[in-house]
């Protein structure tokens, strides 16, 4: 079971022992409603990934009228995946690289990473990524760890959905390559 824990940025809770909050790093602690619980979810049948990015939410249903929900940070408004996918893929310590629209809308930012960057505490996929696709094509949607677990309940991102590592970690573990995925 995952307990509430504070959460270092630019560290990984679940690799590294407690950090103390320095000029460098601030200790972040999470809202506990977006800790990992189970919770009453109808619906959708069980094993099925189901995000509500309004309300930045991700269940794995478990039964029929029971879901274990994770909090998550999702895409900015028109930039967030919509529909169903199924896992194509999963990856440990994934490899990053922006997306050709990425570097198009903001190269100041995105350029410098063309190249990719490789799996790592500071690569922004976090610990762990699911790859999201459809009609067996890579959709460039992933739902990932995050560097930064301050965005964990907001919407941020380029359009992926980004966990807590630890909770990514419990998630890849439970779901494999093959579970439906709804963005609701």
């Amino acid at each position: 079971m995952i307990s509430r824990r504070n959460v270092v940025l630019g560290g990984i809770a679940a690799a590294l022992a407690p950090i103390p909050a320095t000029a460098h790093n601030t200790v972040f602690a999470l809202d506990p409603r977006f800790e990992p619980q189970v919770v009453t979810f109808t619906g959708f049948e069980p094993g099925t990934l189901v995000v509500d990015p309004a309300n930045h939410f991700l269940y794995l249903v478990s039964e029929p009228r029971e879901a274990r929900r994770y909090g998550v940070g999702v895409g900015r408004a028109g930039l967030t995946f919509k529909g169903t996918a199924m896992i194509g893929r999963k990856a440990e310590w994934p490899s990053w690289r922006p997306t050709d629209n990425m570097i198009r809308r903001n190269p100041k930012k995105y350029a410098r990473y063309a190249g990719g960057v490789p799996g790592g505490p500071s690569n922004p996929l976090g610990a762990r990524a699911l790859y999201l696709y459809r009609d067996g094509r890579d959709t460039m949607y992933r739902i990932h760890g995050t560097n930064e677990p301050s965005s964990i309940g907001r919407s941020v991102s380029n359009g992926c959905i980004r966990m807590i590592n630890d909770h990514v970690i419990d998630l890849y573990e439970r779901v494999p390559v093959g579970t439906s995925v709804v963005v609701i």
